[in-house]
């Protein structure tokens, strides 16, 4: 053992929680078959203890327990010791309550979403398997286990992206989500290297304070942050390699609701989180955290609004709320980007939900094949309505408080003229809002509002889908109050080393987040006469915006940039040397090869048909000894 800290209460105990959900995973695969429920209970347990461990450790924190580390040597090569350990501090605290409260809400949704699936066995231990696989990521103690936790979260993705895979829509979404990850993945393998190379540990404290001391070159801290930097991209769903998140929506609901909203599409910026000292320290690697941010934010809030698949409007909607946690970081708001991370779990896990049960109902993911929904499904409605107004900013819900933190964040950092990235920040925050409201009002109006658009006949789902929904929506009126500025204890667990939390003041808690709701009240204003009263029209068909709608609309022609230049010629190169290949060394071969056989065969009975008489005699009886041998035998 290297090292121990923090050795009092349940702290040293932590994990547990990943070892019970690895331990579901094995017993649901073995024995879920031959179980009465086909195995969802030991998942559900195995959830729920999980959350009752993750609250009691986190109690433990916040009445003064010390933070856990602890670290044993898994493995050494000369100069190189790589070990295998835990921490266990507030963020990971934090982390662990996000990841099995939405577990356990999910796959308690799930009993009755996907009741009649064929593989529903299956199903729970990949759910499993994913749970203890992001909470292996958020304990690691070092790179390479984090990377080990990391690669394992998104080959659970790609299992549940695809547990459909009759549909060719399902497997290439899931193919397509393994593989544009795998680019970023690339970078954080690099980047681990590069930093090791400076600091000569994959530990991350170590690493941390290494960079915080100036003991690793500015350049190779820079280089091993925006690596790390490309990692947190490709698994947070970050421009240009967010594509695809929203071909992802094509998996079941409650895969959504875990993977693609709380848990997996955070890893990036949890990433960032937890080596924060090491971006800080390279101010350059901030700069760009900032800028890719604010970009995210912006175009995925456009695409969102012209979006009729109502996951996709949600898909888009999460990439824009991870671009608001990376900026915070950019700016360096550490609180305040967690803060966002632990509220946008439990109100956007709760629209997914709110979204599976919709489609449950109505055969359909499009808002044209709904309407009128609210008086026929009305726990869906009033729980999805709290999700979507949280998600909007509305007071007093768990989105305002968060989401207005950001934007006083970056317009504190602007102000104070530390960094101009944060103005670009500030003002593509202020724009998302709007945005945000504008769509969330118009997925409203056309889900729950009108007529019934659909043939299929309606019901409310069943109670073991609308339980979770309830549940989330209690966390979501809630949350927020844990971030109430000043009085609030969040800021208290989450922030920066040696930083203070700053003191009350009549612009930033006042005047802004009024100056937020006003935003966000105009959004919903202008989306309600638009398309609940008619009064308005947004129709850019046949005028000078209609290149620009065109332009959102095809998703800013990223995929079939990428289609065009890289997978196709990658496609095309492999075609052609398969066939070069196959062309030489398998047909050629073959017909070398026959001819080669050929002569040989044909030398051998050159022999034979020498045209002796008396060979051919001494032939046949040898013939005939052999057959009475084996016959007399």
């Amino acid at each position: 053992m290297l090292g121990i800290a923090g050795a009092g209460g349940i702290g040293p105990f932590m994990w547990l929680v990943p070892g019970l959900a690895f331990a579901s995973f094995f017993v649901v695969l073995f024995g879920g078959r031959r179980m009465p429920d086909r195995g969802h209970w030991t998942g559900i347990v195995a959830a729920g203890a999980g959350l009752l461990l993750s609250l009691w450790g986190f109690a433990g924190l916040a009445t003064g327990a010390e933070a856990v580390h602890r670290s044993w040597t898994w493995f050494q090569f000369p100069g190189i010791s790589v070990g295998f350990g835990m921490t266990y501090d507030f963020l990971a605290g934090i982390m662990f309550i996000v990841v099995t409260t939405v577990s356990l809400m999910a796959q308690i949704y799930s009993t009755a979403y996907m009741r009649d699936e064929p593989r529903y066995t299956w199903f729970y231990a990949a759910l499993s398997l994913f749970t203890g696989s992001m909470l292996l990521l958020v304990l690691a103690d070092n790179l390479v286990q984090l990377f080990l936790g990391w690669e394992l979260v998104g080959l659970c993705s790609y299992f549940l992206i695809g547990h459909f895979w009759e549909s060719s829509e399902n497997s290439s979404a899931a193919i397509k989500a393994f593989i544009t990850t795998r680019i970023g993945d690339v970078g954080l393998l690099f980047g681990t290297f590069v930093l090791f190379i400076g600091a000569h540990t994959f530990d991350i404290a170590a690493l941390n304070r290494a960079a915080a001391a100036g003991h690793i070159g500015q350049g190779v801290l820079t280089a091993g942050a925006l690596l790390l930097f490309l990692g947190a991209i490709g698994k947070s769903a970050q421009f240009p390699l967010h594509v695809w998140l929203p071909d992802a929506m094509a998996g079941p609901s409650p895969v959504s609701a875990l993977i693609h909203a709380a848990t997996m599409v955070v890893a990036g910026v949890y990433l960032v989180a937890r080596m924060f000292l090491v971006f800080r320290a390279a101010h350059a690697a901030l700069d760009v955290v900032s800028i890719i941010a604010a970009i995210t934010m912006l175009i995925a809030a456009a695409a969102a609004l012209v979006q009729d698949d109502i996951k996709r409007v949600l898909a888009y909607s999460t990439v824009s709320q991870i671009g608001y946690m990376m900026a915070a970081m950019g700016v360096g708001a550490y609180s305040a980007s967690i803060f966002h991370l632990f509220t946008h779990a439990f109100f956007k896990a709760l629209l997914f939900l709110g979204a599976g049960s919709l489609i449950h109902a109505t055969g359909s993911n499009y808002m044209s094949d709904m309407g009128g929904l609210r008086t026929r499904m009305p726990h869906t409605f009033w729980t999805f309505l709290v999700g979507a107004a949280a998600l909007a900013g509305i007071f007093p819900l768990a989105g305002f408080f968060s989401k207005d933190e950001i934007v006083g964040e970056a317009l504190r950092a602007a102000s104070s003229g530390r960094q101009i990235t944060a103005w670009i920040v500030f003002a593509s925050a202020v724009v998302s809002a709007l945005l945000t409201a504008l769509y969330v009002t118009k997925l409203c109006v056309r889900v729950f509002y009108g007529e019934y658009r659909g043939s299929t006949i309606l019901h409310e789902s069943p109670r073991g889908m609308t339980g979770p929904l309830w549940a989330l929506t209690a966390a979501t009126l809630g949350a927020g109050f844990l971030g109430l500025p000043v009085v609030g204890v969040f800021r208290h667990w989450i922030n920066i080393p040696g930083e203070a939390a700053p003191g009350f003041s009549t612009l930033y808690n006042l005047v802004l987040p009024l100056g937020s709701l006003v935003v966000a009240l105009a959004g919903v204003w202008v989306g309600w006469q638009v398309w609940a009263r008619g009064r308005f029209v947004l129709e850019v068909k046949g005028t000078k915006l209609a290149p620009l709608y065109t332009f959102v609309a095809h998703k800013y022609y990223l995929d079939d940039l990428y289609l065009n230049v890289i997978v196709r010629p990658i496609q095309y190169e492999a075609a052609r040397g398969a066939y070069s290949w196959l062309d030489r060394r398998v047909i050629d071969g073959l017909v070398e090869g026959s001819a080669h056989i050929t002569g040989r065969v044909g030398g051998a009975l050159r022999i034979l048909q020498s045209g002796h008489l008396q060979r051919y005699l001494a032939l046949l009886f040898a013939v005939l000894v052999v057959v009475a041998g084996v016959v007399m035998n």
